[in-house]
């Protein structure tokens, strides 16, 4: 016999077996933890996967092209994740957002017991701007579209495809838990990641009461590999900042000035070469970190760098040369010149530039000294007679702060141990990601474990034209998330 315990936003009820038990097979349906997943995989097997993803690539949420997309931003949270979270039993709360003209965030909740542990999720409706003249695969970026095992359209990989994954995989837990998750849920949609989440710390750190939880459960970004599940516990941290020489105003004629003024690009780079090595290593003391701790080097030991087709090939030679490769973008800090400018490059004249300009970022891990980043660059360039560079903090663009659940503590080992049984693969444990999502939230002013489920892959074309999911990926992400929802109402969770 069975009742129905819900309904999606498509008119689809969930079943559930009533008196069903927590585990075996009845008329040789699987039931419990199995039954769970099995529901999990069929949601993507009768496509009501694509046709609810659909829906939601469909709204323009371009965080990048405000104001004109902030009607799009609230339409997502209002007209598609309320509805979306109320067919699944959670409350919602609407927040404005506290930086003016970003879009919305949404808190949803479901409270079954207070006396159960809540488990806070994240993921962000917002995507990058959705070049459309430029995508070559599919339908362009609002409309998703089938190729073999690629389904292509903005946002799918990155961030609605691993929202949707989540809330699915929720609702069939509560199928098979007779209309229970066994946990109390919280999960929160922000609608201003792609531009650095403004306005969602603000908002969190003010209203702590109605965020708290036991352990932040989340997806975003890309799996170590396609086939095998991932475990990622924090993310580093990033400082960005403006190098800059400004000589004089004005530039002048190189075949009458060249040789008698200063070229700024030529002080630029040999300022820039002075602390970075011709292989990327890291010349300043103070930006290196603590030596790599040995939980983070076990962890990595097995994990292996594969963005797939179309992914670049690896420099070997490049960073650190003690390190391993996923040492170096896991668990190192790491300098990137993002933009480097004198003069016009599209339309370059004979003349002798007044200004070099250089965007400078560094990646960095736990343990290191951020306070000390800035000011040790500009002892450096001091002490090498680099006056005339210039350091422009750049407030207008957010800094995130480096975190990590370490890879030995309960809830990590737990949640491996949860991916491992759905899966029959040990998962691909990454202490810090080299992306940027907002743990610190989580982690420092929520001081919760974090705990992060990628579902894309590294060469989904994310913040490209032609982004795209991987099926199977697809069908394996909603079984470890319905695993892992499974256990986490199961009881059988680590203490606080």
């Amino acid at each position: 016999m069975y009742e129905a315990v819900g309904v999606d936003r498509a008119g689809r009820f969930w079943f559930a077996r009533r008196g069903h038990t927590e585990g075996g097979m009845t008329g040789g349906m699987p039931q419990g933890r199995a039954g769970a997943i099995r529901r999990a995989e069929a949601y993507v097997d009768d496509g009501s996967f694509e046709r609810e993803l659909g829906r939601r690539v469909a709204i323009r949420t371009e965080s990048q092209t405000l104001p004109a997309s902030l009607p799009e931003l609230e339409r997502y949270i209002r007209e598609e994740m309320v509805p979306s979270f109320s067919a699944l039993g959670f409350t919602s709360r609407v927040f404005d957002n506290p930086v003016k003209g970003q879009g919305p965030i949404l808190l949803a909740e479901r409270i079954e017991d207070p006396r159960l542990p809540t488990v806070l999720g994240y993921g962000h409706g917002d995507v990058i701007r959705g070049q459309d003249k430029q995508w070559t695969k599919g339908n362009g970026p609002w409309a998703i579209a089938r190729d073999g095992e690629r389904l292509y359209g903005r946002g799918t990989a990155d961030n609605k495809c691993q929202h949707t994954i989540n809330m699915a995989a929720m609702a069939a837990v509560m199928a098979e838990r007779g209309g229970k998750l066994g946990f109390n849920a919280k999960y929160i949609i922000e609608t201003a990641e792609e531009t650095g989440s403004q306005g969602l710390k603000a908002c969190v750190t003010a209203n702590k009461d109605a965020f708290a939880a036991t352990v932040l459960v989340a997806s975003d970004g890309p799996r170590a590999v396609a086939d095998r599940p991932t475990l990622v516990l924090g993310n580093r941290g990033a400082v960005t900042f403006d190098l800059v020489c400004r000589l004089r105003e004005g530039a002048h004629h190189s075949g009458n000035w060249g040789g008698l003024l200063a070229d700024p690009a030529v002080i630029l780079s040999h300022a820039i070469a002075s602390f970075i090595g011709p292989r990327g290593g890291l010349r300043l003391r103070a930006w290196l970190p603590q030596p790599i701790q040995e939980s983070v080097r076990a962890a990595l030991s097995d994990v292996v760098i594969d963005g797939g087709p179309g992914a670049p090939e690896i420099d070997t030679w490049w960073g650190e040369p003690h390190l391993t490769g996923p040492e170096k973008v896991y668990a190192w800090n790491s300098f990137a010149v993002l933009a480097m400018l004198a003069g016009n490059p599209d339309a370059p004249v004979n003349a002798i530039q007044p200004e070099a300009r250089a965007r400078c970022q560094l990646r960095y891990v736990v343990g290191t000294k951020v306070e000390e980043v800035l000011p040790a660059l500009r002892r450096h360039l001091d002490q090498n007679g680099y006056h005339h560079v210039t350091i422009e903090e750049l407030p207008e663009v957010a800094r995130f702060e480096a975190t990590m659940t370490p890879p030995d503590s309960p809830w990590a080992a737990w949640a491996a141990k949860s991916m491992q049984a759905t899966t029959g693969k040990k998962p691909a444990i990454i202490p810090s990601t080299g992306g940027g999502v907002p743990n610190d939230i989580f982690q420092l002013d929520l001081g919760l474990p974090t705990l992060w489920v990628p579902h894309s892959y590294a060469g989904c074309s994310q913040h490209a034209p032609d982004e795209h999911v991987l099926m199977p990926v697809m069908r394996s992400a909603m079984a470890v998330m319905a695993g892992l929802y499974w256990d986490l109402g199961s009881g059988d969770v680590p203490k606080q």
